[in-house]
């Protein structure tokens, strides 16, 4: 069965609008307006590209960028980096303010601070204090953020197989899912002195490229794709596999050190973790929600932020959200490395 796409969502949309123009209003294409917007979005607009969503391109692509590791980490600031160097891409942050790793698709039910930061490079950025899903939550359902494409990662550590549910970075590309928006999560291997996040870059740029007509037209899938590019302690990585997600399995196994010197034949039948493991990246399709159904935590009265907080981050401004929408996500459950 085909899966819908952003156009289909959209066409479905304005039906119901149509049908429903006699009792009340529509908002826009998507069929809602946020209920209210925090501060500006912050965004980075390519070499050629145009600054806003109405005078872009038939090709230009804007996209959210996400991770589980936090605004400050290493590989959020290498994949924001390498968006930078294709045309036509308008690039917009909304990040957790601190490490989530294996929070999965967990998600608050009321409002959230959120701050202006910038991250290792420079780029500017919002740090939601919450969930990898609440900051899809927070950037499109507050801000009102309309984007082709959400990009999570790149994560500390693999997120495949069996941990896929455990892990935020997939947690938060769920999110955008739920909410119509293509999401593709990346990580990197772990196994190495250091995560190799520059080994991911080019299978990014090369999946955004491929796949950027159809995102721009609305005519891509409403999927989670997953990629896991292995850290090679030797050797190099041999090449890119689509494979099916395998949730079952050993997750000790998916944890496992990655052999980018193996010799050992792999191909679209060979199990996911299998494939990693021998050096091998690999591109999946994993479930729009997990096995288990991921929790939603309540807000605590007394802490909901109606000021800033009294500690701001070196060098940003602290912005309390307007919003009070009690939009949420329940579908999703990082990574156990992550």
């Amino acid at each position: 069965m085909r899966r819908p796409t952003r156009t289909d969502l959209r066409t479905t949309v304005v039906a119901l609008c149509v049908g429903a123009m006699a009792l009340a209003g529509c908002g826009g294409d998507d069929g809602a307006s946020p209920a209210s917007t925090t501060a500006s979005t912050p965004t980075t607009t390519a070499p050629g590209s145009a600054t806003s969503g109405g005078d872009r391109g038939d090709a230009a692509v804007s996209i959210l960028v996400t991770n589980d590791d936090g605004y400050a980490a290493d590989g959020i600031d290498a994949l924001v980096n390498a968006l930078g160097t294709l045309e036509d891409v308008e690039v917009t942050v909304v990040a957790p303010l601190e490490q989530q790793s294996g929070s999965g698709g967990r998600s608050h039910s009321g409002p959230l601070a959120v701050s202006d930061v910038t991250l290792k490079s420079g780029h500017p950025a919002k740090a939601v204090d919450g969930f990898p899903a609440d900051t899809v939550r927070v950037a499109m359902d507050e801000m009102g953020l309309d984007v082709d494409l959400t990009i999570s990662g790149i994560n500390a550590g693999q997120n495949l197989g069996p941990i896929v549910d455990v892990s935020g970075t997939v947690g938060a590309a769920r999110a955008s899912v739920a909410r119509g928006v293509p999401a593709l999560a990346v990580s990197s291997g772990s196994g190495t002195p250091e995560f190799q996040y520059d080994n991911a870059v080019p299978l990014v740029l090369e999946w955004v490229e491929e796949n950027r007509s159809a995102l721009a037209a609305g005519d891509a899938e409403v999927e989670v794709a997953n990629l896991n590019v292995p850290s090679c302690d030797s050797g190099e990585i041999r090449g890119m596999v689509e494979v099916p997600s395998d949730a079952k399995g050993d997750p000790s196994q998916a944890l496992a050190d990655q052999d980018c010197a193996s010799t050992q034949p792999v191909n679209g039948d060979t199990p996911e973790v299998q494939a990693f493991l021998n050096g091998y990246a690999t591109l999946t399709e994993v479930p729009d929600e997990p096995l288990t159904p991921a929790e939603v935590v309540p807000v605590d009265p007394s802490t909901e932020p109606t000021e800033p907080p009294a500690t701001e981050l070196p060098g940003t401004t602290v912005a309390p959200p307007e919003a009070t929408s009690s939009t949420t996500m329940t579908s999703t459950t990082e990574k156990a490395t992550d």
